[in-house]
């Protein structure tokens, strides 16, 4: 009889899916990381993309059978170095980036937005973050790697638990044993480790792993004592080992697999014993099945793929399809698609559950917390059925995010930009004056039916707000006095012409009742609201419109465009741009503000480095190109600037930023002058300035904006440094436009008028501006020469030889040599 127990994943087969199943239309990233690249959740997919710092977002299956639609979660100012999901809520990712933060994200259900900033950032870390792993048994407790040493982070308080710093090289992979008690590590001095975090942060043992230092990985054989280990050997060949930390001197076995130089990406399923490896760059994927008691390693089955490896990652448990006997999931990144690859066992009944194939596995709700773990606690996660008709239905949501973005995400803040002599403007200053908590109770909200793309209050009529939809619809809506006492449903007027999603939409600064609106049609078209009709449709694009914006006198129109384009338009002239230039490089996003006195264009984009800078043109040289280039950072969101015309200062801030930038623009060189930036403890979901008529002049604020967080709105003032601050400052703040008060109708610009809006001055009656303030008698530095004049010689010659003897020193002060040791006189001879 043989010792050896029969297997019934012997006959497991790999099975390819044809292409119509690939998740395709993806650009799949290059990054050197010591990451798998692309991890599952029982909701989502996540994947390294090609731009810097970016997450693809793809749901795990089809909704009714549809194609997946792959969005982007942009995460970090440099590129995403590891990512993973937590074991028990399904929507909460941890990123990990060279920009040396950790960020941990709650993604939405698929038919929401993909959020804009992250609900929790740990670090700086003094490094960049190589890999990153969720506790297994206890929610709230993450690991993470950075150069050569790993953190065990307690979210929820934002605080290390401990370090484990006894790496004499770089960390190549790590490990979280299933039950939760112990640590195992791998890193580029050879050695791996085993460490118990809540008993010391020094390895407990430690062993030679594999002789070659090139990229090694370590993983767990389940709840056991036994690892498994992947490297090189001294002959540069990849293997194999499995260790029994019991006898942790010498690895059990050793299988040498091939000569490929790609390092592995190895993936076990404790509740099947089945390893999958793949090499980075190849296009072969091994199966073998674990038998550490024998101690065995049996290769099971190889899969050939259409394409090379860039990532690989295993679909959780929950998410099989075991009617069809599949006992295991691989998802496969490659450079344009995600390929999932199932591993069945055949079984020639296919309506029966089969329990010898599929046992209880483990749960989604967590055993203990973060502090309880850290404290002792070892209780482990329940297990539950795969049987179709008794699985679990509850789900967890860590308390570690709250919830509150969602509202945040769904809900603007409505601020009133109307004149201060106004009770609408009173009322909306006596709100913002008083800070607290929103009450629990449901908020008024408007329902426009469709996803906002964009929006904007009309600056002649402060209750009405404008919206663009993905219905390719501008609904106009009116805002009660007072602010929403209950939810609108219906709006005042609609406009429709557009045959594709808009884009942006802006009223004119000089105008009433002018608005325009860009959409993916590729065309701008300016509305007369009064009427409800299209007054004018400008052609000339060919591609994406990122941005449009008018020039301060209405006259113009200026767009950036995907397609590298700058355009000026006079729309009341001709549809087509009377200019054309070249625009930023990068296809990624742009937007464009007109500034010092309407005769130049500062435009924020990326260059072919996917690095944020802003460029300044001369709005009548467009073609000539930028006459200046300043490059800023790496980092995935568009830089959205706010002009002050009075102080002619850029603000410049992206969603997700925690910095904002200041720049002073002249229309000499060097054109930028930078000032002192702003940074916030969080990153911003959203950044909105106030007008310039709510500043405090009394203490020298020039401007004043409001600051979206997680779950706050804050105010942030922005002050020049004065010491006369009894003075208006009147070089600070010049007459200012009354934007408030059109200057002239719709009709009558579009027949050809034009207009000038009046200006009034910030200076408050009691207060005297700084330029009239009285000169201040300068301070004498010499005594006059009449109190020489009236001294005597015998006094002139006293004074000058004290000064010269206080400049000497005291003249009853011994000489240095009296102080030296002298000699005997027979020392002499």
């Amino acid at each position: 009889m043989s010792r050896f127990k029969a297997s019934k994943f012997r006959h497991t087969e790999a099975r390819p899916p044809r292409r119509e199943a690939w998740i395709g239309g993806i650009r799949a990233g290059s990054v050197t990381s010591y990451g798998n690249n692309v991890k599952a959740s029982c909701c989502w997919i996540a994947f390294n993309a090609e731009a810097s710092g970016v997450l693809g977002i793809v749901p795990l299956e089809c909704e009714d059978g549809g194609k997946r639609t792959v969005s982007q979660l942009c995460c970090h100012s440099d590129v995403v170095t590891d990512f993973d999901f937590s074991p028990f809520d399904q929507l909460l990712l941890a990123t990990g980036s060279a920009d040396e933060t950790v960020k941990v994200w709650r993604l939405p259900q698929s038919s929401q937005d993909i959020p804009s900033g992250a609900g929790l950032t740990l670090g700086p870390g003094g490094g960049p973050v190589d890999m990153l792993q969720f506790h297994p048994t206890a929610d709230g407790i993450l690991a993470s790697g950075t150069g050569k040493r790993v953190t065990i982070w307690d979210m929820e308080q934002q605080q290390p638990l401990t370090v484990l710093d006894s790496h004499r090289d770089q960390l190549q992979s790590l490990a979280w044993k299933r039950d939760g008690s112990l640590l195992g590590t791998s890193s580029k001095d050879k050695k791996l480790r085993i460490f118990d975090p809540r008993v010391s942060p020094a390895a407990s043992q430690s062993v030679l792993g594999h002789e070659n230092n090139k990229d090694s990985r370590l993983l767990w054989i389940g709840s056991s004592d036994c690892l498994i280990s992947i490297g090189f050997s001294q002959m540069r060949e990849r293997e194999v080992k499995l260790w029994d930390m019991r006898r942790f001197s010498g690895a059990m076995l050793t299988m040498a697999l091939d000569t490929s130089p790609g390092a592995a990406i190895p993936l076990y399923d404790a509740d099947t014993g089945l390893l999958v490896m793949a090499g980075k760059g190849e296009n072969l994927l091994y199966c073998f099945e674990v038998a550490p008691t024998q101690p065995a390693l049996t290769q099971v089955t190889q899969c050939r793929t259409e394409g090379s490896t860039r990532g690989l990652a295993t679909v959780p448990r929950l998410a099989l399809d075991v009617m069809a006997c599949e006992v295991l999931r691989v998802l496969q990144l490659t450079d344009t698609a995600l390929v999932p690859v199932s591993y069945v066992v055949p079984r020639k009944s296919v309506q029966d559950f089969h329990e010898d194939l599929f046992p209880d596995c483990t749960g989604t709700l967590p055993a203990t917390g973060a502090q309880a773990w850290w404290a002792g606690d070892s209780q482990q996660v329940g297990r539950v059925s795969l049987h179709p008709a008794r699985r679990p239905t509850e789900t967890f949501t860590s308390p570690i995010i709250a919830c509150t973005w969602l509202q945040a995400a769904n809900t603007s803040p409505t601020i009133d930009t109307g004149p201060t002599n106004t009770d609408t403007d009173t009322n909306a200053d006596q709100s913002l004056s008083k800070p607290g908590r929103l009450p629990d109770a449901a908020i008024p909200t408007i329902q426009n039916s469709v996803a906002v793309t964009d929006l904007t209050w009309d600056p002649f009529d402060p209750q009405r707000l404008a919206v663009a939809g993905e219905d390719a619809k501008i609904r106009l809506w009116r805002i009660p006095q007072g602010g929403l006492q209950e939810t609108l449903q219906e709006p005042e007027a609609v406009l429709q012409g557009h045959t594709e999603k808009i884009y942006s939409i802006r009223f004119h600064p000089m105008a009433s009742d002018l608005l325009v609106s860009s959409s993916y049609d590729m065309t701008v078209r300016i509305w007369e609201l009064s009427t409800g009709r299209e007054a004018l449709c400008l052609q000339g694009h060919t591609d994406q419109i990122f941005s449009l914006a008018w020039s301060p006198d209405g006259k113009k129109l200026a767009t950036v465009s995907k397609d590298g384009r700058l355009r000026l338009y006079e729309p009341r002239r001709s549809p087509l741009p009377q200019q054309e230039g070249p625009g930023p490089e990068g296809a990624r996003g742009a937007r464009l503000v007109w500034v010092c006195g309407g005769d130049y264009l500062l435009v924020s984009g990326f260059d072919s480095r996917s690095e944020r800078r802003i460029l300044l043109y001369q709005a009548q040289a467009l073609p000539k190109g930028p006459l200046s280039v300043l490059g800023l950072d790496v980092a995935p969101s568009t830089l959205l600037p706010f002009y002050d015309e009075d102080t002619s200062v850029v603000f410049l801030t992206g969603k997700g930023d925690t910095r904002v930038f200041l720049y002073e623009v002249t229309p000499e060189p060097p054109y930028f002058l930078e000032c002192n930036s702003f940074t916030s403890s969080e990153p911003h979901k959203g950044f909105i300035f106030l007008p310039k008529t709510v500043c405090e002049v009394r203490e020298v604020e020039f401007a004043r904006a409001l600051r979206l967080g997680q779950s706050t709105l804050e105010p942030v003032a922005f002050h020049v440094p004065r010491v006369k601050k009894d003075y208006f400052q009147d070089d600070i703040y010049p007459p200012t436009r009354v934007w408030w008060e059109p200057a002239l109708s719709a009709s009558a610009w579009l027949s050809g008028e034009d207009g000038q809006q009046r200006r009034a001055s910030l200076q408050p009656t009691d207060m005297t501006p700084v330029s009239q303030a009285p000169k201040e008698a300068p301070a004498r530095k010499f005594v006059p020469a009449a109190v020489y004049l009236e001294k005597s010689d015998e006094q002139k010659k006293e004074e000058l030889l004290s000064a010269m003897v206080a400049r000497l020193g005291n003249r009853e002060d011994p000489l240095p040599q009296d102080s030296f040791e002298g000699v005997d006189e027979d020392e002499w001879d």
